[in-house]
């Protein structure tokens, strides 16, 4: 009886934090909207939001390398890790800033929530997998919602800017997919948190290299305000939901952690709603849904396999 219960609570805990974190992470975009309202940036945001993420990272990272379990990395790991923290996060959150100069919120979730479809894309024209039927319906349904919620999106703001933002956010979501499959054999050896904190953390030098180079000094002056919203970027939004996602994945796996995950482009449209004042219309819900919808099932047979 005393199992049973501690493993309820066990399960319950891992769909807190898997909750926690996935509103966090959401609400990343409405945050980096926020800090928009001063005059900076998208370099100079996203180089904030990291020097606040820093220390953490390094920290994490210094904890995980302490571990007794934890294997030495060799040099070709080092080149893999380096590269991919280039690809997935310091490529893939640039693009992401920049595309959130022009578009909404809501949009941004729902476009780099389509990853999983470029996943299968990408490994149809670089490894020759094929595409099967479910895929194909997953497909479908995924960018169809996109369309559709880039149609309501083009109703509010100049076809211009809309269109080059979502370029932007597109690229973001693709980086970020050659991360996921350039990543896949070394996070078994290494270790996910380990990989994630290194990874994370050689993006910041790269963030704080750029801005360095091109950065503009003038911009990093700004109101008591804003220091506190890039805290909260680089923490809460950043650090934070990465440590519950990971811990709640241990407790409930990953086939239920990406189901509960799911919440996280519709969590944004009503966050940026109650922040941004960003419209939400029949068609943005159902243009969201259309996505969920195609990426739970893309994902389905990959989270089966990688729970056994």
């Amino acid at each position: 009886m005393e199992e049973n219960s501690s493993s309820k609570d066990r399960d319950w805990q891992g769909v807190a934090l898997v909750l926690t974190g996935a509103i966090l992470f959401s609400a990343k975009a409405v945050v980096v909207k926020l800090t928009y309202k001063y005059p900076l940036g998208a370099l100079t945001s996203l180089f904030f939001r990291m020097v606040f993420a820093f220390p953490f990272l390094v920290w994490i990272a210094y904890r995980e390398e302490k571990k007794p379990d934890a294997k030495r990395i060799q040099g070709n790991d080092w080149i893999h890790i380096i590269l991919m923290g280039i690809v997935g996060y310091y490529l893939a959150s640039l693009f992401d800033f920049i595309g959130l100069q022009y578009i909404s919120a809501g949009l941004e979730r729902i476009i780099l929530f389509i990853y999983p479809t470029l996943v299968v894309v990408l490994s149809f024209f670089v490894y020759g997998h094929r595409i099967q039927k479910k895929e194909w319906i997953s497909l479908l349904l995924t960018y169809t919602g996109v369309g559709i919620a880039y149609s309501q999106d083009l109703q509010f703001g100049k076809a211009k800017d809309v269109s080059l933002g979502a370029f932007f956010i597109l690229l973001s979501a693709l980086t970020y997919s050659i991360y996921l499959m350039g990543s896949g054999k070394i996070i078994p050896r290494i270790g996910a948190e380990r990989f994630t904190a290194y990874a994370l953390a050689i993006s910041s030098l790269v963030v704080f290299f750029h801005f360095a180079l091109v950065g503009s000094y003038a911009e990093l002056y700004q109101p008591k305000e804003f220091y506190a919203l890039a805290l909260l970027l680089g923490t809460l939004n950043t650090v934070v939901p990465a440590v519950f996602v990971s811990l709640g994945i241990k407790r409930v796996g990953s086939k239920t952690a990406a189901i509960i995950g799911s919440v996280g482009p519709m969590s944004t449209l009503f966050l940026a709603y109650w922040f941004l004042g960003e419209s939400i219309t029949f068609l943005h819900i159902i243009g969201t849904l259309f996505v969920l919808s195609g990426v739970f099932l893309i994902s389905q047979k990959k989270i089966s396999n990688a729970d056994r």
